[in-house]
């Protein structure tokens, strides 16, 4: 089953062994901001093949921009069969509000 978590529940979440932090939203925004700690796989590549994507070993917390895409992944990985999945309600957005600092990859031209 995936459970939706509020930002403030993603810190307890993300304290769990072996938790994996992952953003589906394309490079492109990624590079832009994303939560620190987050590993970027665009949906697109994760429905090519979730399992080379995903690990087994612990949590799966999926985040976007948004939570609608970030949705979508963690259903998908429902459907292969992993566990511990969760979806941040709001994504990247919900979290910067709630105070999140946002890492860039790439430097502002």
């Amino acid at each position: 089953m995936v459970a939706s978590i509020s930002p403030t529940q993603l810190v307890d979440v993300l304290s769990s062994p072996n938790a994996q932090l992952i953003d589906v939203r394309d490079y492109d925004e990624w590079a832009d901001g994303h939560l620190e700690g987050a590993r970027s796989v665009p949906l697109d590549i994760l429905r090519a093949d979730p399992e080379r994507e995903l690990s087994r070993d612990g949590a799966l917390v999926f985040v976007c921009a948004k939570g609608t895409r970030s949705l979508t992944a963690a259903k998908l990985a429902e459907r292969f069969g992993y566990q511990q999945i969760y979806n941040v309600a709001g994504g990247t957005a919900a979290c910067a509000r709630a105070g999140f600092a946002l890492v860039a990859a790439r430097a502002a031209a």
